[in-house]
């Protein structure tokens, strides 16, 4: 009976601090909208704001639900080697703020997609533009489907709120903070809820540590005597772990997926100038280190509770943290703190990803900047809510196909389709030609294709896996694809 009254008050807590979270997000758009909701304001937030909330922002937008619960997983199977990819990801970022951003900055886009244009022609831009709508679209819907489930799963199926009804509320609740001043509002709650997100992982840290009764020595122990605290993998050429795939891969991905991705440059198109948006780039590349840090070391003292307890650790590492939290191992409230820290994760990707999904569809496929300022806004909204329509039914069909390959499926296809981007914007900064516009649509739909053909016969028949590696591949191909058939050189 005591235990019966102790789940309902837990569920009722829970209730409580999701909807006072809730509460304070529609407070911080209410602020940040209340003196300008228009199309400037939408998608550069007009340009006012501060670096150091950008860069706590985009930190936090960096790790998504999936992450959240991902990450402390793979320390089972890969270690620490993660961390190889990671400070490689701080040379993409410098290659961003003394590259890419005085590029945009100089050409004054909105989207960064605008580039393409100038450079290559419009068939370029209506391409690049398509290839990322297309990856965010599908890429943001799965991960935001996965996070639903975890949330189902764990938390709404004890109070029988269907799944529909779950997604409709965090689509909803995303769509009503961000829909009337978008990249304005969306800095400043990204940045509350990456505030939060490492809270809940530092209280998690800490709710784990106090299990093991353990002082703050003793969790470090832990940690760097375990065989899992494996950092760089020198050894083995053929592992997706070998430290020169690891921190190669790693100076790109930040440079395709945060300088050639419109979600995550708009909010650095936000501050004032570029400098501030350099300071930026920096903050954040450094500040990411750590925060990925603590989940891989949540990750191994997981694994040691499991150990020094007996309990036996589900076959998917997606399961681990999800599972101590249910259990009730880690303290009474544990799964108020983790169910906070994963809408929070799931939020801050989720509500940049509309925001730029809308102003890349507005601006790169609609061209409303050539409209009359109240017509184009009128655009915007519709496309915005469209979008989050959009949003809600590919998340109810992957649950109607109910099928966890589908989802991976999902991922390799987007990660496929960053390639063509790659491409793109290699051949526009670093070669003189002009691309034969009719060619590109199908040189960057083929080079993915090719891709894919690659990587299945290597496994095939030279019993070879290709990595994150194939991402550059991608790129080179549509490179070389885009250099055969140019049509002529610019003018000096």
């Amino acid at each position: 009976m005591y235990l019966c009254i102790m789940e309902e008050m837990n569920n009722f807590i829970i209730i409580g601090a999701v909807f006072l979270y809730i509460l304070l997000l529609f407070f911080i758009s209410w602020l940040t909208a209340r003196n300008n909701s228009d199309n400037e304001a939408f998608f550069l937030g007009n340009r006012q704001s501060p670096w150091y909330i950008v860069a706590i922002g985009m930190t936090g937008s960096s790790i998504s639900g999936v992450s959240f619960v991902s990450v402390p997983g793979w320390v089972r199977t890969t270690d620490m080697t993660y961390m190889q990819m990671v400070f490689g990801f701080f040379i993409g970022y410098i290659i961003i703020a003394k590259v890419l951003l005085p590029l945009y900055y100089k050409l004054n886009v909105t989207s960064i997609y605008e580039y393409l244009e100038n450079r290559l022609g419009l068939s370029s831009y209506k391409t690049g533009a398509s290839f990322f709508i297309l990856s965010k679209l599908l890429g943001s819907a799965a991960k935001l489907y996965i996070v639903v489930a975890i949330l189902q799963n764990y938390v709404f199926n004890q109070w029988n709120i269907p799944f529909e009804a779950t997604v409709f509320i965090c689509i909803l609740v995303i769509w009503i903070y961000t829909f009337r001043s978008g990249m304005r509002t969306v800095v400043w709650t990204d940045t509350l809820q990456t505030i939060c997100l490492v809270a809940m992982l530092t209280i998690i840290i800490w709710s784990v540590k106090n299990a093991m009764n353990l002082d703050f020595k003793g969790m470090t122990d832990v940690i760097m005597e375990s065989r899992h605290f494996r950092m760089f993998e020198f050894e083995d050429w053929s592992s997706r772990q070998h430290f020169v795939k690891q921190f190669l891969i790693g100076i790109f991905i930040p440079i395709v997926m945060t300088g050639l991705d419109q979600d995550m440059m708009q909010k650095n198109l936000t501050c004032n100038n570029l400098k501030e948006a350099q300071k930026n780039m920096y903050w954040y590349g450094f500040a990411f280190i750590p925060l990925n840090f603590m989940f891989l070391c949540l990750g191994i003292m997981l694994i040691s509770f499991a150990a020094v307890t007996d309990m036996q650790l589900p076959t998917s590492g997606d399961d681990i943290l999800p599972m101590f939290c249910i259990s009730g191992m880690l303290g009474q409230f544990i799964l108020i703190f983790f169910t906070i820290g994963i809408i929070a994760a799931a939020f801050n990707s989720a509500d940049s990803a509309l925001t730029a999904i809308t102003t890349s569809f507005c601006v790169d496929i609609l061209g409303i900047k050539k409209e009359d300022i109240k017509k184009a806004e009128r655009t915007r909204y519709k496309v915005h809510l469209l979008g989050a329509m959009i949003f809600a039914i590919i998340i109810l069909l992957f649950k109607a196909l109910n099928d966890k390959s589908i989802i991976d499926v999902i991922y390799t296809l987007v990660s496929y389709t960053y390639g063509p981007l790659l491409g793109l914007f290699t051949f526009g900064l670093f070669t003189k030609y002009i691309p034969n516009n009719k060619n590109v649509p199908y040189i960057c739909t083929v080079s993915p294709i090719a891709c894919y053909a690659l990587d299945y016969c290597s496994k095939r028949y030279l019993d070879y896996q290709f990595g994150y590696e194939l991402l550059i591949i991608n790129g080179l191909i549509t490179f070389l694809g885009l250099y055969f058939f140019h049509k002529k050189q610019m003018p000096e």
